[in-house]
């Protein structure tokens, strides 16, 4: 018998995968070839899709079956990849392993009724990124600052509620389902900051995680776990956590030891070590290298993966030293460690140097550990670009990260061989993200994870067609018009040219361009009378410029060379220098500020005009996100110019009201 297929409760918003995008497939004759839990599961979806459409699925059929529209057939021991191609009538679909299997069944899905005209030459599809996972900072105990989820905009948790793992998984398995239809294949199910209900976790409430296991794995989706580095104080009772003491790493591999006998497949621990108050190995004077190899040594034998986190910088910075510079401290403190870590160790990097802000450069570690696994973390919870109440796709922005060449020579996409990860942005809201539209986030960092220089407008593009699967061209036009542009419009109202924060301390929704200013985080602008920005040149600044390679360390080491959209991280310029745009820095300070809210009333006129070509519930939800989004982006214009027309004296030149 097909496993059933899972689908969300009723009043959940299918997202990319409601009904009508299987019906292509699901009024076709398919033989399926395989065996094997995940092909079971591509099994199901079929079934289901001809159950509802009227088709017709075999399974295994012998030599002289007859001709079928589709065939979807195993023709290996293992992988990822497959092989779609179509001639004489048949498309046919052949994987060198289970997952790729169930990674080529969607893929049809994404092709649509185009998967079964005329010819198809043979076109092999594999990963590019192994690992392709997502970070949950959800907290089982909810949190009494945090709440349920950590930066989480989207409701709830999906798998934790009332203090203990959910009773019901089905909406998991769904999630689960989303996932693998967009290439996810990983997911660590906790927050990164362990508090003490979350640690026990990793022994006596191991069980439960087991159970998030069991409902992701028929998606080819491996869970890990969020584990504190003071484990074997906390839970194992003993005096310290040293990583090179014998006892400890000893506790290290009892306590993974029973974690794969509850989970097989278990994919490993993801650690947030001497960052923002977590403990880790520099309190018994070692290194992250000793850190991570410990815990990599004990997930060894399981063939299981340490993802050791590099947000490690000083938290408690003296806002009048001008010579502390977060942005180095990544760079600072792991490159001398390059060639240390274990093989199964993983050194996770954010994708800028401090904070998943609208606009950073590339973080020069990317690039600088060459004997070191790296993974590239990027946000799809919007913590710093809106909240998921303002619409900002941040495929663009992912994509030219991904693209970026630290030597000149090799792409980040390329240099991320220990994977890709973003953290989640999905809850248990019924539109699973917040805002529907926040759901592109989440699918695009899927395909992207998957192929990282593919064209991110071609990645929207699928999602609105599986989205609304029988979308008029208005509709689809609206959505692209809403979307592509936004993460741009969200810059220019937002914190300019690079300069980053100017946010509400503590929960970072809103304007409060000095809220950080004298802060301990390390987050400063330095607007004075005569200007703005942070100095990190080498001749004359922190030196941050210098930690890239040629050409970066070059071209940003200038301000006549840096480009406009980094000038104030790099650079202290008077208000009055001039961009490579034309306009002096005050003016584009003004002008985008200007634009970036009459963009947004623009999109919100679109969006108002969509009404009727889609689920009325998901329509009045993004319009009432539209509301805030307006109201937000016009406090926004009006904090931020008029702070800088007040620093600055200088005037708008267009006249425009500035209070």
């Amino acid at each position: 018998m097909p496993l059933p297929v899972p689908v969300p409760p009723e009043g959940v918003d299918p997202a990319w995968l409601p009904p009508a995008a299987f019906r292509p497939l699901g009024s076709r004759r398919t033989l399926i070839r395989g065996s094997g839990p995940l092909v079971d599961t591509v099994h199901g979806e079929v079934a289901e899709a001809c159950a509802r459409f009227g088709g017709r699925v075999v399974r295994d059929a012998g030599p002289g079956a007859a001709p079928y529209d589709l065939v979807l057939a195993v023709t290996g021991s293992g992988g990822e990849e497959f092989t779609c191609a179509r001639r004489d009538g048949t498309t046919t679909v052949t994987a060198a392993g289970p997952a790729g299997l169930l990674y080529g069944l969607f893929h049809v899905v994404r092709l649509g009724a185009a998967a079964f005209r005329g010819g198809r030459a043979p076109e092999t599809h594999r990963p590019a990124v192994a690992s392709r996972m997502l970070d949950h900072w959800d907290n089982v105990a909810v949190h009494p600052v945090m709440g349920q989820v950590e930066r989480g905009y989207a409701g709830g948790s999906l798998f934790w509620a009332d203090g203990r793992a959910r009773g019901d998984l089905a909406r998991v398995r769904a999630y689960g389902r989303l996932l693998a239809a967009c290439g996810i294949n990983a997911v660590a199910v906790n927050n990164v900051n362990v508090h003490a209900v979350e640690a026990h976790l990793l022994t006596d409430r191991i069980g439960e995680v087991a159970a998030i296991a069991d409902a992701l794995r028929p998606y080819g989706v491996r869970t890990h776990l969020s584990v504190t580095f003071a484990a074997p104080v906390v839970l194992g009772g003993l005096p310290t956590a040293d990583p090179l003491e014998e006892a400890v790493r000893a506790w290290w591999a009892r306590a993974t030891r029973r974690v794969y006998e509850a989970i097989p497949d278990f994919g490993g621990y993801v650690v947030k070590a001497d960052s923002e108050g977590q403990p880790g190995p520099f309190a018994y004077g070692r290194s992250h290298a000793d850190g991570a190899n410990a815990l990599a040594a004990a997930l060894e034998p399981y063939g299981g993966t340490v993802h050791w986190r590099a947000f490690v910088y000083d938290h408690r910075q003296d806002w009048r030293d001008r010579t502390t510079d977060r942005a180095r401290a990544a760079h600072d403190h792991f490159t001398p460690l390059d060639g240390a870590f274990a093989p199964n160790a993983v050194l996770q990097v954010k994708h800028g140097p401090m904070d998943f802000q609208v606009r950073e450069p590339v973080s020069p570690l990317i690039g600088a550990m060459p004997r070191t696994r790296l993974a590239v973390e990027v946000q799809a919870t919007q913590e710093y670009t809106g909240q998921q109440r303002h619409v900002c796709w941040l495929g663009p922005m992912w994509s030219e990260v991904l693209r970026f060449r630290p030597d000149g020579r090799t792409a980040v996409g390329e240099l991320a061989r220990g994977g890709l990860v973003a953290v989640s942005n999905a809850g248990d809201d019924p539109f699973w993200t917040g805002h529907p539209l926040a759901q592109a986030n989440l699918y695009t960092f899927g395909r992207l994870a998957w192929q990282p220089d593919a064209e991110p407008r071609a990645l929207l593009d699928e999602w609105i067609a599986l989205t609304h699967p029988d979308a008029p061209g208005r509709l689809a036009a609206g959505l692209h018009a809403v979307l592509d542009g936004s993460w741009r419009t969200y810059e220019k109202y937002t914190a300019p040219l690079g300069v980053g924060f100017m946010v509400q301390p503590g929960h970072h929704y809103g304007p409060s361009v000095d809220g950080y200013e004298y802060s301990p985080w390390g987050t400063y602008h330095f607007a004075d009378r005569d200007g703005v920005g942070v100095d990190r040149s080498r001749a004359t600044g922190t030196g941050y410029a210098g930690q890239y390679a040629e050409p970066w360390a070059r071209l940003y080491e200038s301000p006549d060379t840096c480009p406009d959209e980094l000038l104030l991280f790099f650079h202290h310029v008077p208000y009055g220098h001039v961009l490579h745009s034309g306009r002096t820095v005050i003016q584009h300070i003004y002008d985008t500020h200007f634009e970036g809210v009459a963009e947004v009333e623009r999109a919100r006129e679109v969006w108002a005009s969509l009404a009727g070509l889609m689920d009325p519930a998901r329509h009045a939800r993004a319009a009432q996100r539209y509301e805030e989004q307006l109201r937000g982006a016009r406090e926004w214009r009006d904090q931020v110019n008029s702070y800088f027309l007040r620093k600055s004296g200088v005037p708008d030149r267009r006249g425009r009201r500035i209070y």
